[in-house]
């Protein structure tokens, strides 16, 4: 069921085109899976667009399938590529930046930690470096993760000013983004007056309709029932935060209006995610969304073989809801049926899916 006590501001596409509408925004990563759903949010909000990103990375993805060139002015770049990257920027002189062009895969970067890094900690660097550099007033939030804290593993959930860490080079490279973010901040976006305004946000395991990344549980489940296989699952005990897509791109939005509204006081960082009681363990997500989209019988792998991945994640979004009025819109059951359906759904186009649940998450 939705969660009817969130501010009801928050769930309007009325009060984002009061911020956004004529608004410059540039995305990073928007050819990626949140960035393909955020321009979709931002264009029904009535934003002037640009998008930074690479190439989608399969032939099958969520940016070609809505036409994603016909929401924005689409530069395909490297986000290490900061000569490129301050050009666009300063020529597009953007009133908001959402970063989240990154290297976002927990096992590729096992494979490709060099890469990892610097996409994920120099990629952040080179943004915050142009907007060092700008005349005019500007909102960035960065995106980074959950994955940032120093995690033993204990249940409690992580707060803000908890330790940063990371096991992996992917967690450990968006904890290093965290530093550069906060050590740019502090530096630079301080002062009183300043023009630009910089926060980061941390979210949880997002699941959406077009996410066809390899090694993410949903594509995953979506390609075996597809091929009428069965699933393979890895570490099924594992809990999680998991959220609809929508959930985090709302509180992203949500921080950045606070932000554009009242200068200082938001520039820090926010978690986003589900009520610490509504977390799942992968098996629960799987039967949950096995009872959609019916099926083969999966198959459970308890040996944990592979690459460390935490057991343990859960965080504390306490702050967010106290100061900027966010909540969860749609639990945990109802995420995973959205986005199940959405996969379903072949009678209707990729754009129109989208648009149908944006609709009834903004409560257009």
């Amino acid at each position: 069921m939705a969660n009817q006590s969130a501010l009801e501001k928050m769930v309007s596409l009325d009060y984002l085109r009061s911020v956004y509408g004529g608004k410059r925004v540039l995305v990073t990563g928007h050819t990626g899976f949140k960035g393909a759903w955020l321009i979709q949010i931002l264009h029904e909000a009535g934003a002037i667009l640009k998008g930074y990103s690479l190439e989608p990375e399969t032939s099958i993805d969520l940016y070609t399938g809505i036409n994603g060139d016909s929401f924005c002015d689409s530069v395909i770049g490297d986000i290490r590529d900061y000569k490129k990257l301050h050009h666009e920027i300063t020529v597009f002189r953007p009133d908001f930046v959402f970063h989240l062009a990154a290297q976002s895969l927990v096992r590729r970067s096992y494979e490709q930690p060099v890469y990892t890094w610097e996409v994920n900690v120099t990629g952040t660097a080179n943004v915050l470096e142009v907007l060092r550099g700008i005349e005019h007033a500007c909102v960035a939030v960065c995106i980074t993760t959950d994955k940032v804290y120093e995690n033993p593993e204990k249940g409690m959930p992580f707060k803000e000013t908890d330790p940063l860490g990371g096991y992996d080079p992917y967690s450990a490279s968006k904890a290093g983004s965290e530093l550069v973010i906060a050590s740019y901040r502090n530096s630079y976006f301080s002062a009183p007056g300043s023009l630009i305004r910089v926060a980061s946000a941390r979210a949880g395991n997002v699941i959406g309709g077009g996410d066809f990344a390899k090694d993410r549980i949903v594509p995953d489940f979506v390609r075996a029932r597809m091929a009428g296989k069965a699933l393979h699952i890895r570490r099924p005990d594992a809990i999680r935060p998991w959220q609809h897509v929508l959930e985090p791109l709302a509180g992203y939005l949500l921080l950045a209006a606070h932000m554009y509204n009242k200068p200082g006081k938001y520039n820090s960082a926010f978690n986003f995610g589900p009520e610490t009681s509504d977390v799942l363990t992968v098996k629960q997500l799987v039967e949950q969304a096995e009872l959609i989209w019916e099926g083969p019988e999966t198959l459970y792998d308890d040996e944990h073989k592979g690459p460390h991945e935490a057991g343990l994640l859960l965080l504390d979004i306490s702050k967010a809801k106290t100061e900027l009025g966010f909540a969860p819109q749609w639990n945990s059951a109802m995420a995973i049926r959205e986005t199940i359906q959405w996969y379903k759904e072949n009678s209707i186009s990729e754009r129109e899916k989208c648009l149908k649940q944006i609709s009834t998450y903004f409560k257009k």
